[in-house]
């Protein structure tokens, strides 16, 4: 057996996905299995998917029905051989030596997970290296809680680099903390968040490196950027999910205003996503549909009882106009934005 899966969700891949399973499959590390999910992808990505599995009998290839990229990763672990479980998405790749980098620092720690930092790379190629979720070391069960789970429940607001966004693909996860506690990816955005916070409850030792462990394409067709017009009804399923979860696990004790927490950043992402410049409506039209948004009770307490402060420059803008109810000119300069971009 294999002792690490690689699954990765398939979907209008056929452009990149070459370079993604390229990457995988020449890695320093060579145990390992490459899951291709191809989830009813309309292009010729299913038939790519069953030519690089022809040229190399490590890779498996699962054809389904669309369903995301949520059912696509669920499939991928229940089909997985692997001791441990990495992702990654079709349009991203890894650096040569990211899974040895991972299998190392966990194995030398005598750890069950293992992460490292990324590089975000433009359209353009130009890359800056991001850092992983803490610091490079070991850390144990409260360490874990503290600098993972909490980050992850409450703390959403903050200045860049200090708010923990929920990438899986930079860890590596044993395949037992999932299956003894029945994990399973949820939704189609925001997944990623509800996932680590559940897994990271589990996990006993944590190593992490200072390395960056994979490369992250700006996209401008993927899902977080561009317009969703269902976002706030997938964001109050997300926000469910989490009150059950928290509810599960008795999270939150410590952080009474996580909801609140939670609702601001969801409302700056609600916010960035109607002025979009790939949302077809009139302005005075995305204009209402903000206003809206603020105005519903859980947004409207969030803005009543939280101040964000030490938000990025362009951030703090934006918070300060929800704040004020300055709808107008919250238009005006996400459409200079738009104008510029």
């Amino acid at each position: 057996m294999p002792e690490i899966s690689v699954i990765v969700p398939v979907y209008r891949a056929e452009s990149f996905l070459r370079k993604c399973t390229d990457s995988i499959l020449n890695q320093t590390f060579q145990d390992l299995e490459l899951l291709l999910i191809d989830d009813g992808s309309p292009d010729h990505s299913g038939a790519l998917c069953d030519q690089i599995a022809k040229e190399d009998p490590r890779v498996r290839v699962f054809h389904k029905d669309n369903g995301g990229v949520s059912s696509a990763r669920n499939l991928g672990m229940t089909q997985a051989n692997g001791q441990y479980f990495a992702f990654a998405d079709s349009d991203d790749w890894l650096p040569p030596d990211a899974l040895e980098t991972l299998y190392t620092a966990l194995t030398a720690a005598g750890a069950d997970t293992a992460g490292g930092g990324h590089w975000r790379v433009e359209q353009d190629g130009r890359r800056e290296a991001e850092p992983g979720a803490l610091p490079q070391g070991v850390y144990g069960c409260e360490e874990i809680r503290k600098g993972i789970v909490d980050r992850l429940l409450g703390q959403r607001l903050g200045k860049p680099g200090e708010v923990l966004n929920g990438f899986v693909w930079r860890f590596l996860f044993s395949r037992s903390v999932i299956q003894n506690h029945g994990m399973h990816f949820l939704g189609a955005y925001l997944e990623d968040e509800l996932f680590l916070l559940e897994y990271f409850c589990y996990a006993n030792k944590l190593a992490m490196t200072d390395k960056a462990v994979y490369h992250y394409l700006q996209n401008p067709a993927s899902v977080t950027r561009r317009y969703l017009p269902d976002y706030m009804q997938t964001f109050h399923t997300f926000m469910k999910a989490k009150e059950a979860l928290a509810q599960r696990l008795e999270l939150g004790r410590d952080q009474p205003l996580w909801r609140e927490n939670s609702c601001w950043a969801g409302l700056l992402i609600a916010v960035g996503n109607e002025f979009a410049a790939s949302n077809a409506a009139p302005l005075a039209e995305k204009r209402r549909r903000v206003r809206g948004i603020c105005q519903l009770p859980e947004m409207a307490s969030a803005i009543c009882q939280i101040h964000p402060e030490g938000l990025g420059r362009n951030k703090q803008i934006v918070a300060d106009l929800i704040r004020r109810r300055q709808y107008f000119a919250l238009s005006m300069l996400y459409g200079l934005k738009n104008r510029k971009g």
